[in-house]
Protein backbone atom coordinates (compact mmCIF):
# COMPACT_ATOMS: atom_id res chain seq x y z
CA UNK A 1 0.00 0.00 0.00
CA UNK A 2 1.37 3.40 -1.02
CA UNK A 3 2.04 5.81 1.86
CA UNK A 4 1.04 9.47 1.73
CA UNK A 5 3.77 12.00 0.93
CA UNK A 6 4.58 14.27 3.85
CA UNK A 7 6.81 16.84 2.12
CA UNK A 8 4.68 19.85 3.05
CA UNK A 9 4.64 18.74 6.69
CA UNK A 10 8.42 18.37 6.63
CA UNK A 11 8.95 21.98 5.59
CA UNK A 12 6.39 23.08 8.18
CA UNK A 13 8.27 21.11 10.86
CA UNK A 14 11.52 22.82 9.90
CA UNK A 15 9.83 26.20 10.46
CA UNK A 16 8.54 24.96 13.83
CA UNK A 17 12.07 23.86 14.68
CA UNK A 18 13.16 27.45 14.12
CA UNK A 19 10.32 28.67 16.34
CA UNK A 20 11.45 26.37 19.14
CA UNK A 21 15.05 27.58 18.83
CA UNK A 22 13.69 31.13 19.06
CA UNK A 23 11.82 30.14 22.21
CA UNK A 24 15.03 28.81 23.75
CA UNK A 25 16.74 32.12 22.95
CA UNK A 26 13.87 34.03 24.53
CA UNK A 27 14.26 32.02 27.72
CA UNK A 28 18.06 32.43 27.70
CA UNK A 29 17.57 36.18 27.31
CA UNK A 30 15.01 36.13 30.15
CA UNK A 31 12.36 37.75 27.99
CA UNK A 32 8.95 38.66 29.37
CA UNK A 33 6.94 35.57 30.37
CA UNK A 34 3.80 36.51 28.44
CA UNK A 35 5.83 36.97 25.25
CA UNK A 36 7.33 33.51 25.72
CA UNK A 37 3.91 31.99 26.39
CA UNK A 38 2.55 33.62 23.25
CA UNK A 39 5.29 32.00 21.19
CA UNK A 40 4.75 28.62 22.89
CA UNK A 41 1.08 28.80 21.91
CA UNK A 42 2.04 29.61 18.31
CA UNK A 43 4.39 26.60 18.17
CA UNK A 44 1.71 24.33 19.61
CA UNK A 45 -0.82 25.57 17.05
CA UNK A 46 1.66 24.93 14.25
CA UNK A 47 2.24 21.36 15.51
CA UNK A 48 -1.52 20.79 15.66
CA UNK A 49 -1.77 21.90 12.04
CA UNK A 50 0.90 19.36 11.04
CA UNK A 51 -0.98 16.67 12.97
CA UNK A 52 -4.24 17.57 11.18
CA UNK A 53 -2.58 17.49 7.76
CA UNK A 54 -0.95 14.12 8.37
CA UNK A 55 -4.23 12.65 9.57
CA UNK A 56 -6.01 14.08 6.51
CA UNK A 57 -3.42 12.56 4.16
CA UNK A 58 -3.69 9.25 6.00
CA UNK A 59 -7.44 9.21 5.42
CA UNK A 60 -7.19 10.36 1.80
CA UNK A 61 -4.54 7.79 0.87
CA UNK A 62 -4.17 4.88 3.25
CA UNK A 63 -7.74 4.58 4.51
CA UNK A 64 -9.35 5.15 1.11
CA UNK A 65 -7.15 2.47 -0.47
CA UNK A 66 -7.99 0.01 2.29
CA UNK A 67 -11.72 0.71 2.04
CA UNK A 68 -11.64 0.24 -1.72
CA UNK A 69 -9.67 -3.00 -1.31
CA UNK A 70 -12.10 -4.42 1.23
CA UNK A 71 -11.52 -7.42 3.42
CA UNK A 72 -9.59 -7.49 6.68
CA UNK A 73 -7.40 -4.52 5.70
CA UNK A 74 -10.51 -2.31 5.47
CA UNK A 75 -11.63 -3.24 9.00
CA UNK A 76 -8.09 -2.77 10.33
CA UNK A 77 -7.70 0.74 8.80
CA UNK A 78 -11.15 1.85 9.98
CA UNK A 79 -10.38 0.70 13.53
CA UNK A 80 -6.98 2.40 13.36
CA UNK A 81 -8.61 5.63 12.17
CA UNK A 82 -11.22 5.59 14.94
CA UNK A 83 -8.48 4.99 17.53
CA UNK A 84 -6.43 7.88 16.11
CA UNK A 85 -9.40 10.25 16.16
CA UNK A 86 -10.14 9.30 19.78
CA UNK A 87 -6.49 9.86 20.81
CA UNK A 88 -6.01 13.13 18.97
CA UNK A 89 -9.29 14.73 19.95
CA UNK A 90 -8.22 15.17 23.56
Amino acid sequence: MKQASHQSQLSRLKRIEGQVRGLARMIEEERYCIDILTQVRAARAALRKVEEQILREHVEHCVVQAVQGGGEERRKKIDELLDAVARFSV
